[in-house]
């Protein structure tokens, strides 16, 4: 299987996207501040937007729709032709498959928790004058993890995507040319023979 020029890009840029997406979640957490409500003498959390659930939501569409394409192609390593080389190449391209696939869950974990948290809201606080409750929001950095994680899933997918490309490749062709050198020789072997006993 030759390597795709079309494929390296599509994966590569679903990766970036999906890493902008996740920075800019980061950076737009939902914060909370905490107001009395002028009905009664409760308080409440108000909360500014929520687009760090859309940008964490979309970051994990993408990565996923990246994985699928990769796995997809490669017929997730398992299926495919990519294990009949027997060579280092074999054992790197395991390796970065199960490097992609980790770092990948990983991305998509904290993509995923980020964003459902980022979308809960607590409603009230408490009586007003009452204990001091915060109010519940987003930790920092669980989006910058999703991001950094998507950029190791990157490299991972195309260092996997390269190797398996070459093992399958190479193993496929050498495989093939060694049974068609095999034949031939059996076939060589055999006439040689006959051609003797004709002789004889």
């Amino acid at each position: 299987m030759a390597i795709s020029v079309t494929i390296l890009s599509t994966i590569t840029a679903l990766h970036l996207i999906a890493f902008v997406f996740a920075v800019g979640a980061e950076h737009r957490r939902s914060k909370a501040t905490v107001v009395p409500d002028k009905y009664d003498e409760r308080t409440y959390c108000l909360y500014s937007t929520d687009a760090s659930t859309v940008y964490g939501l979309s970051a994990f569409g993408l990565l996923l729709l990246s994985q699928t394409v990769l796995n997809g192609v490669t017929r997730c390593l398992c299926f495919g032709r990519g294990l009949v080389s027997g060579t280092s190449v074999t054992a790197w391209t395991i390796f970065f498959f199960i490097f992609s696939w980790v770092s990948f869950l990983g991305a998509e974990a904290c993509l995923l928790a980020g964003s459902a948290r980022n979308a809960y809201h607590t409603k009230y606080r408490g009586i007003f004058g009452g204990d001091d409750l915060s109010c519940a929001t987003l930790r920092k950095g669980v989006f910058a993890a999703g991001a950094a994680l998507s950029l190791l899933s990157l490299v991972g997918s195309i260092f996997f995507y390269c190797l398996h490309s070459k093992a399958d490749t190479g193993g496929w062709h050498k495989h093939r040319e060694e049974g068609i050198g095999m034949a031939s020789s059996d076939y060589a072997r055999e006439q040689h023979q006959q051609s003797e006993y004709g002789k004889a």
